[in-house]
């Protein structure tokens, strides 16, 4: 079975928005617009068998998770 890859995107400080897969510490797109931020997380995790973006508000709690492929 093939595990489910998470990212998530957050604040990156005063420098934007970014996002990183769970339990990684390296940053996997980053910018300043959050839209922008999530629209290329998506596209990367729409690549993946499994995949989910977790999109955090501000101050950090959960504003949304979006699970990829749709159908599974």
């Amino acid at each position: 079975m093939i595990a489910r890859k998470i990212y998530h995107v957050t604040t990156n400080g005063n420098l934007g928005w970014k996002s990183m897969m769970e339990n990684s510490c390296r940053t996997s797109v980053s910018g300043i617009s959050k839209q922008d931020v999530v629209n290329r997380t998506i596209a990367m995790a729409k690549h993946h068998a499994k995949c989910s973006v977790v999109i955090h508000k501000r101050d950090g709690s959960i504003e949304e998770e979006k699970t990829y492929p749709i159908n599974s």
